[in-house]
Formats: C-alpha cells, structure tokens, sequence
C-alpha cells in the first residue's frame, strides 16, 4: 500500500530575502519613509519639475537610510544589554558590521546625490546628515541632544529651496518651523525609551527632563511650528491648521502615558499638517 502523501512544508524565507527584511528593518522604516515623503511634498509645494523632485526625494531617503542604519549599529551593543529583541541587530537578525556598512554605502551615496540637486542645496543637505551622525556617534548622550534635530529638520526646506532654479533661500518662519518640528520628533522619539537609556547611561535633553516633563513639553514646539507657518496666512486657514495640530499634539501627550509611540505619531500628524500648509500656499490659497 503506497504511503500517503507529506503535507509540503511551509515555505521558508529565502536567507538572502530574510537577509534583506532584517536590513531594512534596522534602517527605522517608519521615520525613513516619513521624513522622505515630507521632503517629496516640500518639493512639490516648491513648484520644481518631477526630475527634480526624484532628486530631492532621492537624495533625502539616501541620507535618511544612512542614519538609520548608523544609529542601530552604533547603538547594537546597548541595545542587546537592554534586551532590544524589536531590533534587527540586538536580535541577531543582522549584523552590526553589515548594518555599518550600509550605513556608509548610502551615505556616499547621498553625496553626489545631494550635489547633483545643488552644490549649495547640497552642502546644506550634507551639514544636517552630518549632524545626525554626530547625534548618533554620541551627542545623543549631551544635553545638546535636540540639536542635530533641530539642524536636520531646518536644512530640509533650505535644501529643497536653494536648489531651484535661482537658489533662493526659504523663509526664516519655514527653517524655523522645520527646526522646531525636529525638536518635537526628538522629544516624541525618544521618549518611550528614556527608562531605557537612563539605565544604559545616555543622558541627553530628554532624559534629564524625564518623562513626565517631556510629555508636558512636547506640543510647544509642535504647535509653535504650526503657528509660525499660519502667520502669513489667512486667519481663517490658518487658525484650522493651528487647531488641528494643537489637538493632535495634546493628544498624542496624552495618549503617551499608555501608548509610548503616540507622541511621535502626533508629531508625524503635525508635519503632515505644516505640508499640508506649505502645499496650498503653494497653490495660492
């Protein structure tokens, strides 16, 4: 009597497609994909042609992965001492070394990239990369911590701007806004892990404030980017922008107390909303 037939086996993944799963879940996906879809509608807003715009995008999401990829190899040791199983590298699904150099790979990537887009737009775009590895390779642990935030965010609608034809700088309310949004992304981002780092003895700005104080701090420079887009708008559109992103910022606070990545979704929420502004200024609304 013929023996019944096996069951096939699940498949598996293939290593090299496991390989690959892991290395783009150490380059931050979420604030990767973020970041370079709010430079996309930067670009747009700014009027510039699509090549342009493949550029612009291009070359941030180059730079975004670069810093991704450094700040979880950087951070692979303390991660595994924190018992960061959620991490490619702390959990063995891919190795420091790889992740590196990866890390350098889009990094020298992102140069030309960058430059190609403008050599000043570029210089400008590089100094906020660079800054971001600063922050990774150990400003993080300083009170001076939301600074590269702060530089990173505010070099990105001065990168989109000085690149277009005539290379006129933005507004100081946009850099400052875009500055003040890195600030919060900072505060909102870091703030589900301060326990964490204080443990691992990483004391940056947000840290030595604790979590009840981030929590209170955390909608003032959301909001106040917002308001600082709004004021050369109409009082009416501006006022709903100010509104929505008053409430997406309270309640992401609010909703931290049980949820540690609400904070950083309200800052996601509130960026949106700042686009949202640029984009029908844009269009002369």
């Amino acid at each position: 009597m013929d023996a019944a037939p096996r069951p096939p086996r699940a498949a598996r993944p293939a290593p090299r497609a496991a390989a690959a799963a892991a290395l783009l879940g150490a380059c931050h996906p979420g604030p990767t994909a973020v970041v370079t879809l709010l430079v996309a509608g930067l670009a747009v807003a700014s009027g510039r042609g699509a090549g342009a715009v493949l550029l612009a995008t291009a070359a941030v999401l180059a730079g975004q992965l670069s810093i991704g990829w450094s700040n979880d190899a950087v951070d692979a040791a303390r991660d595994l001492a924190a018992g960061r199983a959620d991490k490619p590298v702390a959990g063995g699904a891919a190795s420091a070394p790889g992740v590196l150099a990866a890390a350098l790979v889009s990094a020298a990537v992102c140069v030309p990239l960058s430059l190609l887009y403008g050599p000043v737009a570029g210089a400008v775009h590089l100094v906020g990369v660079a800054g971001a590895w600063a922050y990774n390779l150990g400003l993080k642990a300083t009170v001076f911590s939301p600074l590269p935030y702060a530089v990173g965010f505010g070099a990105l609608p001065a990168f989109v701007a000085l690149g277009a034809p005539g290379g006129s700088a933005p507004s100081w309310e946009v850099v400052a806004a875009a500055a003040l949004l890195g600030v919060g992304a900072h505060l909102g981002n870091v703030l589900p892990d301060i326990a964490d780092d204080l443990a691992a003895g990483v004391r940056g700005a947000p840290q030595r404030l604790g979590s009840g104080a981030v929590r209170l701090v955390l909608p003032v420079p959301l909001v106040a980017a917002t308001v600082l887009l709004a004021s050369r708008g109409p009082v009416g559109a501006g006022g709903a922008a100010v509104g929505a992103a008053l409430t997406a910022a309270v309640a992401g606070a609010v909703a931290g107390r049980g949820r540690p990545r609400a904070p950083f979704l309200a800052a996601v929420l509130v960026a949106a909303v700042d686009v949202g502004l640029l984009l029908w200024r844009a269009a002369g609304g």
